[in-house]
């Protein structure tokens, strides 16, 4: 049956099929979902017009051309609704979860070797590999994947001592590249490629492998889908590389030549980190706050990755769990206190508190929401160099396509026509949300992309409408279905080591709305540190936030936010006019402000060059009572700063007759004590610290 002709109704009704535009901004995974909706919604509109225009000549004084109108527009209304009610049901049960069953894994373990032979077949196929499988005497199994360019040899080796449960491990995995021109050459491919494939196969293999009482299948499963996504990845680039305008080999030999540039960048800075510090090996949470990024090529996905920070809780632990662990040798990586080997397996599981960004090649994308790279070094304040200011000439620019009409990438493939982008991806493929942002650090990242974007509103922020939220809401809150957006939110700190009162924080909600930061696209090396530059600094900031348990103002306050009743006597008066008195609670205002530094002239009217906005400092500023019988109030203002020896800036107004070293003040906000600082200050104020 052919489809139903559109009528006005239907065409509105048509919508109602999309759960609405998920995306708010371009950085997000549904970008390109939501600029298409938005693209048909225009289209349908246009359609609408032109549509109603038509009736503008129709001759509605003729009863029975209403009246047959009215007829067809009831029986095209009936069968319109029943097409929509059926995409809405077929929609809805694609939205569902898929349940995982796990691996359907044998349990004779005697033919355990050929399921684990047919698995490997079967990734390969699915994929669009030549599959190639040879038996290499009685103990060895040796497969050839081969795409247009990437061949990728596995081979296996079994393990027979135990006949009924035979073993399967695998012995190498190498990757060539097939050049074709006058004279058809092979290129070897990248050891740390082949060291990645190697481990993956193996992790799969050793689960299926195990125990049947300690067997997982659904993390089989997990891995063997992990291998497909690998390979999947590589066919990309190996369509890619088929074409040579475009870079050829390029695509895939272009991810070692930029772990070589960075990683010899970042052992520079890590260099310059333990110089300032008078250390053999700097502190991997002193060297992120300070120095760029920290590049972990082929951690979790064929590319590379880079470590964007670590909050105090996540580096103690892997500190204290690398304890007894031996010291980095090799002379070509940076050396730090938690040796990089142990670093790497930690992170693989992406343990709380660490932030990691993967520079990859996204799928085709048909819309063109992202503009083209510029770079414009006057207009844009980032990336910095303070440490190594050599790294301002460094310039790393990632393989493009040429400027061709948009095909598909292989004319027998049936995929969608579009054009690959790079993109930095914070969600890890989609298993977490991203980074909470504030909406002027992702006006800071738009400007490192595209310095003339936004530039007439990059220093204001539109006030909230109501209900609408702050990016501390996004933060913080934990019933997202609130209509209502508190003003204030308020925490009890206590002190672990209990050397002052319970801090009752009063945290004002910024009037400055936020979003979660899952892609940004790029398109050179210099435009990803400019970006983790920002989202470094957001995540200090969120993790500084992170350390109290925050609830909304009078709503629903708990038991310990509770006011204590106490019978006052005559001894607390005379306490409270000594100045003597220990409260039951410090009370501490709590400010984020959305930036620092003091505006521009207004009707200033500035060139090119005074036009490129400066590096705002990330600051969190705490106030609270002097010690009695003083007036007045106690400032401390907290500010992310990379030229520091922490990476961190204390400053403190007020605070009479308090003899605090900013050094210790940076001590406890590195270990991840800055909302405890007024405490700290009231103590030395009182003579007890």
């Amino acid at each position: 049956m052919d489809s139903l002709p559109e009528t006005l109704l239907s065409t509105i009704q048509n919508f109602q099929v999309y759960e609405g535009l998920s995306s708010s901004h371009p950085f997000d995974s549904s970008a390109e979902k939501s600029c298409g909706v938005l693209q048909d919604i225009v289209q349908a509109t246009d359609q609408l017009v032109n549509s109603l225009n038509q009736y503008l000549s129709a001759d509605l004084t003729n009863t029975k051309l209403v009246s047959l109108l009215r007829q067809q527009a009831t029986l095209s209304r009936s069968l319109h609704l029943s097409d929509l009610n059926i995409q809405q049901t077929v929609h809805a049960l694609k939205q569902r979860p898929k349940a995982s069953y796990g691996e359907d894994i044998p349990q004779d373990r005697s033919v355990l070797v050929d399921w684990c032979v047919l698995r490997c077949e079967a990734w390969g196929k699915l994929v669009g590999m030549e599959t190639f499988k040879d038996q290499v005497g009685d103990g060895n199994i040796s497969f050839v994947f081969g795409g247009k360019v990437l061949v990728v040899d596995l081979e296996l080796s079994i393990e027979k001592a135990n006949t009924s449960d035979p073993k399967i491990i695998v012995s190498k995995a190498k990757t060539s590249y097939a050049i074709s021109g006058s004279e058809s050459t092979i290129m070897d491919g990248s050891l740390s490629l082949d060291a990645f494939l190697k481990n993956s196969f193996q992790e799969f293999f050793s689960e299926v492998q195990k125990p049947d009482d300690c067997r997982n299948l659904v993390e089989a499963a997990r891995l063997g889908s992990i291998i497909l996504e690998h390979f999947r990845y590589l066919v990309m680039l190996d369509r890619l590389a088929e074409r040579k305008e475009d870079g050829g080999v390029r695509w895939f030999v272009d991810v070692d030549q930029l772990c070589t540039v960075v990683e010899t960048f970042s052992k520079s800075e890590a260099e310059a980190v333990a110089l300032s510090l008078s250390a053999t090996r700097p502190p991997l949470d002193i060297f992120l706050l300070r120095a760029h990024t920290l590049p972990l090529p082929y951690l979790k996905s064929p590319s590379l990755s880079f470590l964007t920070y670590l909050s105090p809780l996540a580096y103690l632990s892997l500190l204290r769990s690398s304890s007894k662990l031996p010291a980095d040798t090799n002379e070509n990586l940076p050396k730090f206190d938690i040796p990089l080997t142990h670093l790497r397996s930690s992170l693989a599981s992406l343990p709380r508190g660490a932030t990691i960004a993967t520079l990859a090649l996204s799928s085709p994308v048909e819309t063109h929401i992202f503009p083209a790279s510029m770079s414009i070094p006057t207009l844009t304040a980032r990336p910095t160099f303070p440490l190594v200011p050599g790294g301002s000439e460094l310039e790393h620019v990632f393989p493009q396509l040429a400027d061709l009409s948009t095909t598909a990438l292989d004319p027998a493939d049936h995929e969608s026509p579009g054009r690959n982008v790079w993109v930095i991806d914070f969600t890890q493929g989609g298993k977490t949300l991203g980074v909470v942002m504030s909406q002027s650090r992702m006006r800071e990242i738009e400007l490192v992309i595209n310095p003339l974007s936004s530039m007439e509103t990059i220093n204001t922020v539109g006030m909230m409408s109501y209900g609408s939220g702050s990016w501390v809401d996004l933060l913080i809150n934990q019933n997202p279905s609130r209509l209502a957006s508190p003003e204030h939110y308020i925490a009890v700190y206590h002190s672990p080591t209990s050397v002052h009162p319970p801090l009752q924080l009063r945290l004002t909600a910024p009037e400055e709305p936020g979003f979660f930061l899952q892609k940004v696209p790029v398109n050179s090396m210099k435009e990803v540190w400019g970006v983790l530059e920002v989202v470094r600094e957001q995540c200090w900031i969120n993790e500084i936030l992170s350390g109290c348990k925050w609830s909304p103002e009078g709503l629903n306050l708990p038991h310990e936010l509770e006011e204590e009743q106490k019978n006052v006597v005559e001894a607390d008066l005379d306490a409270i006019l000594s100045g003597s008195i220990i409260p039951l609670k410090i009370p501490v205002n709590v400010f984020v402000p959305s930036h620092s530094g003091t505006p521009g002239p207004i009707f200033a009217n500035p060139d090119l060059n005074e036009m490129a906005s400066r590096v705002r400092r990330t600051k969190i500023v705490m106030t609270s009572p002097e010690r009695p019988p003083i007036s007045g109030l106690v400032e401390i203002c907290v500010s992310f700063d990379e030229t520091k020896p922490r990476g961190v800036n204390v400053e403190l107004n007020g605070a009479m007759g308090v003899d605090l070293r900013p050094e210790v003040m940076e001590e406890i906000c590195r270990r991840g004590g800055t909302l405890g600082l007024s405490g700290r200050v009231w103590t030395k104020a009182h003579g007890s610290l």
